[in-house]
């Protein structure tokens, strides 16, 4: 296969197009409304043809309306949505916030000092479909969005090809985890500052039942990456990094053991030894929001894994795409991570998986209410956080 650079070279079939938000006065209102509580279809085409990016930027006086907007996408008429995840988190940066950060296939370009309330928001996956594409923006946060601008770039196809596979993309939540370690009692019960820290070492996790669930899909595919975010409240005593817990995929109904299985939540992400470079943005893989949470001037834990007291603590997102390496299913795929060590943390997760697959698609779990979707304030996190550490 040619990479992109080469394959300019040689002449394309179709033709491109693009449906916008553009001032049809002729104006520079570029941009549509959408009223609380209603959709609005930002694109709707017959194929065969191609969606090739998507750009889009909104303003609403809502707090985390990246997490209470909904973004829908259809192929072929189909009745349930293809992709379904909230707008922020599909452009991948969790958390109901903007950050700016660069990768292949998506990226949100904003300010670079910290977490943000605006964002322009770009996504290159390449979005087939035979009979129709439709998107759809779903206001749920509460009042009017007064602006969103968005254009919508695509190719018509003389035909595609029959074993032509969809996009799909599909976000989930749980909060907190199912740890199986009270933190609390951990404390009581050690008093060495080491104690915790051995303890959970020790667990085992041999079948992977209790693992955060990314994806679990039904047919023939590639799984081509994801975002996690993580709000990290409740660490080990004196241990502030959230990581650890291995990451494991389930192929065609395998049982345990998985034929893919990580050594760590930092090492799927393609880092090590915990996060050490915080916030970076690679290509293929990067750490797109790090929120850390820190009382100025509180007392620092002497000794403590991951950078004293406040190391990991807060909100992080980290992502990671299969495009040169997609894991490939013929009838199934279940992909896990372990919440911190054989599932030691009870943490707030929730996650976006983008993959490939014939249709028809096994039906999405019912997309929480907005109220469920929330994060943490940065004090209710804080405050969960220091409780525990």
């Amino acid at each position: 296969m040619s990479s992109v650079l080469q394959s300019l070279i040689y002449p394309r079939k179709g033709n491109t197009g693009r449906q916008s938000s553009w001032d049809r006065t002729g104006g520079n209102q570029d941009y549509v409304p959408i009223p609380q509580g209603e959709e609005k279809v930002i694109f709707d085409l017959e194929g065969p043809a191609k969606i090739t990016h998507i750009w889009c930027t909104v303003s609403s006086p809502q707090p985390y309306y990246y997490r209470s907007i909904l973004l829908r996408m259809y192929w072929d008429d189909e009745e349930t949505p293809s992709v379904e995840v909230p707008l922020g988190d599909f452009f991948g940066v969790g958390h109901g916030v903007a950050s700016h950060y660069m990768s292949l296939p998506l990226n949100m370009v904003t300010r670079q000092d910290g977490p943000q309330p605006y964002s322009a928001m770009n996504c290159y996956f390449a979005m087939p479909f035979s009979k129709r594409g439709k998107i759809v923006v779903v206001n749920q946060t509460g009042a009017d969005i007064p602006n969103f601008y968005y254009a919508v770039d695509y190719e018509t196809l003389e035909e595609l090809p029959e074993n032509t596979l969809r996009f799909h993309a599909q976000w989930r939540r749980q909060n907190p985890t199912d740890g199986v370690l009270d933190m609390e009692e951990l404390k009581r019960k050690h008093t060495r500052f080491k104690g915790p820290l051995e303890e959970i070492s020790s667990l085992k996790n041999l079948d992977g039942a209790g693992n955060y669930v990314i994806l679990e899909a039904k047919g023939e595919g590639h799984y081509v990456g994801c975002n996690l975010s993580i709000d990290h409240i409740n660490p080990v005593p004196n241990v502030t990094w959230f990581g650890e817990g291995d990451d494991m995929i389930f192929i065609d109904g395998q049982s345990w053991p998985p034929t893919i299985h990580g050594t760590g939540t930092e090492d799927y992400f393609c880092a090590a030894w915990d996060y050490p470079s915080y916030k970076y943005d690679g290509p293929y893989h990067g750490i797109s929001l790090a929120e850390i949470c820190k009382v100025n001037g509180a007392w620092e834990t002497p000794g403590a894994w991951g950078g004293g007291s406040f190391g990991y603590s807060g909100k992080w997102t980290s992502y990671r795409f299969h495009l040169e390496d997609p894991v490939i299913f013929h009838q199934s795929i279940k992909v896990t991570v372990e919440h911190g060590h054989a599932n030691s943390l009870s943490n707030d997760y929730s996650s976006t998986a983008y993959w490939y697959q014939s249709e028809p698609h096994q039906p999405f779990p019912e997309m929480l209410p907005v109220e469920l979707r929330m994060p943490l304030t940065t004090k209710e996190s804080l405050s969960a956080y220091c409780k525990s550490i």
